[in-house]
């Protein structure tokens, strides 16, 4: 019992699991916005949308576990421009949360720009910015089609 408390401590106060939380409400909440001004379900406040948000957090609680059992550190994968800011050590909860978090942002933003909301800008700069280091973004078809649409 007293080291399943030492977990949740661990993680109750661990940063990039509270990001992954806020992103993952802050995207809902925007999809949410979009389904209305779509009148429409869409990614983010869709089922799929829904079974990927409970897959994170699900999978963020498992590998919480992994970690207090392993004591993996990856900080050698993380771009060095990226490691003055998380120090030493970065478990597998923390790198697969920046993933989570880097993907939300995307998504964020896509439901901004797709509300209406003049960030299409900055939702360029980071998916050009998160494509320095990976190819596995969201799709971005429908921002294409609403701008071939006006």
């Amino acid at each position: 019992m007293q080291t399943l408390r030492k977990i949740y401590i661990a993680a109750a106060h661990s940063r990039i699991i509270q990001l992954v939380i806020i992103a993952v409400v802050i995207d809902t909440a925007f999809g949410i916005l979009r389904a209305i001004k779509d009148r429409n379900f869409n990614s983010c406040f869709g089922i799929n949308g829904a079974i990927r948000k409970i897959g994170m957090i699900i999978s963020i609680m498992f590998l919480i576990v992994v970690d207090y059992v392993t004591n993996f550190n990856l900080i050698g994968f993380i771009p060095e421009t990226i490691r003055i800011y998380l120090g030493n050590s970065v478990g597998i909860t923390e790198f697969f949360g920046m993933l989570y978090i880097a993907y939300e942002i995307v998504s964020i933003l896509k439901n901004m720009t797709l509300c209406g909301l003049p960030v299409k800008k900055i939702w360029a700069y980071i998916k050009n910015f998160l494509g320095k280091y990976t190819d596995e973004l969201p799709d971005d078809n429908e921002l294409t089609n609403e701008s071939e649409d006006k």
